[in-house]
């Protein structure tokens, strides 16, 4: 066996371990963007349930109860 088949051989199993590693960026990559959509879908629930409540207090002609939030 020569040397350079050896050297084939291992830059061979170095590309395809970087292959993987590769293709395991990309799916943490896309977890992390449907997380990040998540986030923003439950925020927007969030403030819609807020506006939601405020409204329902002011049909009735009452104040909201005074509640401290939580910053975030």
């Amino acid at each position: 066996m020569e040397p350079n088949d050896v050297g084939d051989r291992r830059l061979d199993a170095l590309l395809d371990r970087l292959d993987r590693i590769a293709d395991e960026l990309e799916r943490l990559n896309r977890t992390t963007e449907k997380q990040d959509g998540f986030a923003l879908v439950a925020r927007e629930i969030r403030e819609l349930t807020e506006s939601m409540n405020a409204l329902a207090y002011a049909a009735l002609g009452q104040a909201p109860p005074r509640v401290r939030r939580r910053a975030g």
